[in-house]
């Protein structure tokens, strides 16, 4: 069984070939706005170009774009190959990372949003069992609200400069780990956006 995970929701491009759960290639990168133009490479160089039995992409939240770009993928190879495609949200991803090393109590999660907000969500100490709903809150208000002593993720230092104190682990979701998460109930190949989007396309806005 080959899976094929791709990951563009942070500005980490990420993908990976498993095999019966083991990488047997993968590439993981912060390239920060290039998505569009190095996702299909790297999925290209990847053992057979990436072929799979099925895909499983980030649907968010983060960056509007990035989780746009690698779903329109996912789905376009999935179609392609006559596959199935399903998805997990990125706080999950990076909440199992960081369980690997965590020392007890909550994990924090935080991933760099827009317009000065930060995209949250909190996990048990496993990083299995989401304890809050994803959330996109300021900054300066969240600062007020999370009083974990650690924050993971990639807007960690931002939360943690903001309210003066804690210890800050830059995450970004890696495709590699995402047998952490595999037990997991499979999400929908749709965008979480967390918030409103900045953008909408035609048919987003024809639906709401």
């Amino acid at each position: 069984m080959r899976l094929l995970v791709i990951d563009t929701a942070t500005q980490a491009l990420s993908v990976a070939l498993l095999e019966d759960g083991a990488p047997i290639g993968r590439f993981h990168e912060v390239v920060g706005r290039g998505h569009a133009e190095a996702l299909l490479p790297a999925i290209a160089a990847l053992p057979d170009g990436g072929r799979a039995d099925a895909i499983v992409v980030d649907v968010g939240p983060g960056s509007f774009t990035g989780v746009r770009i690698g779903i329109a993928a996912a789905r376009a190879l999935a179609l392609a190959w006559d596959i199935p495609l399903h998805g997990y949200s990125a706080p999950a991803l990076i909440a199992a990372k960081a369980a690997q090393e965590h020392d007890g109590g909550p994990i924090a999660v935080t991933i760099t949003g827009g317009h000065g907000e930060l995209f949250w969500q909190c996990f048990t100490a496993d990083g299995m069992t989401a304890t809050s709903a994803i959330a996109s809150t300021p900054i300066a208000q969240l600062a007020q609200l999370l009083d974990a002593p650690i924050l993971y993720g990639t807007g960690a230092e931002a939360l943690v400069t903001a309210r003066g104190g804690g210890a800050a682990i830059t995450l970004y979701p890696d495709a590699a780990d995402y047998p952490l998460i595999a037990g997991l109930a499979a999400l929908p190949p749709s965008p979480i956006y967390g918030r409103g989007a900045d953008a909408m396309t035609m048919a987003e806005r024809a639906a709401s």
